[in-house]
């Protein structure tokens, strides 16, 4: 447990239990190149939260364009975050979209790794 938090600090909660059974059985050397990946392609739920406050005020679909859902981003932004609705649920939901995007990304580089 502690290997893994000195080379992810950051994770927390369900995306370090994630995270733990994905690099179990990971020498040092591959957890370091994980990490190295991961932790530069990973998203901070609380910057989730701040785009998505951007998107519920400023620009709509500001947090699906972050999160690399490009179809999405521009459906809210024609549409007002879905009239408002869409970017509401998204700023409740914010940590969840975060944990699905960082697990695909986990998944991905330990594909590679």
């Amino acid at each position: 447990m502690n290997r893994l938090l000195s080379f992810i600090p950051e994770a927390q909660g369900e995306e370090f239990v994630m995270l733990e059974q994905l690099t179990n059985y990971m020498d040092e050397n591959q957890l370091s190149q994980f990490a190295t990946v991961y932790r530069s392609r990973r998203r901070d739920p609380q910057n989730v939260l701040i785009f998505s406050v951007i998107g519920l005020f400023v620009l709509p679909g500001l947090q699906r364009f972050y999160l690399g859902q490009i179809g999405w981003g521009i459906l809210y932004f024609f549409t007002a975050g879905l009239c408002l609705i869409g970017s509401i649920i998204d700023l409740i939901n914010h940590k969840s979209m975060a944990q699905e995007y960082n697990q695909k990304i986990a998944d991905e580089v330990v594909r590679r790794v």
